[in-house]
């Protein structure tokens, strides 16, 4: 008899100030893709998860996690919170190009490229969540 789990599901991760936690996010991210037969996914997931891993990092003192969750079979949506309340200008609006010689500002305006559905949601006890889609068209 095989065991299979179907969608929805739903993985959490609380991640320290610490410059190995991406790396491990990323891991983590393979890992649950494998095993919930969406490696598909892996390379375009680990992209996004990696840069809103990096950036909450980066931008927050606080603690900050990946969430990653099934809305239904063949989708991952995966979301990274933090503790900063400022939502990015590709999550607050439409993605705009940097500027040619801006040294900042590329990777979330890859994120909005790259994924199928993304969005932000400020939390009530303060604090963000950027979130991704992947999976095709809904």
């Amino acid at each position: 008899m095989t065991t299979t789990v179907a969608a929805p599901w739903t993985y959490a991760l609380q991640l320290p100030q610490d410059p190995r936690a991406p790396g491990i996010a990323r891991h983590i991210l393979r890992a649950v893709l494998h095993a919930h037969h969406l490696a598909t996914l892996v390379e375009t997931a680990e992209l996004l998860a990696s840069e809103l891993v990096t950036n909450a990092f980066r931008h927050t003192d606080g603690p900050y996690g990946l969430r990653l969750r099934a809305p239904e079979v063949g989708r991952v949506r995966l979301g990274v919170w933090d503790t900063s309340p400022d939502i990015p200008p590709p999550f607050a609006g439409l993605p705009h190009r940097p500027a040619p010689d801006a040294e900042r500002g590329r990777g979330l305006c890859l994120v909005a490229h790259c994924a199928d559905a993304w969005g932000a949601t400020a939390l009530p006890q303060g604090g963000k969540l950027l979130w991704v889609e992947l999976g095709g068209a809904r």
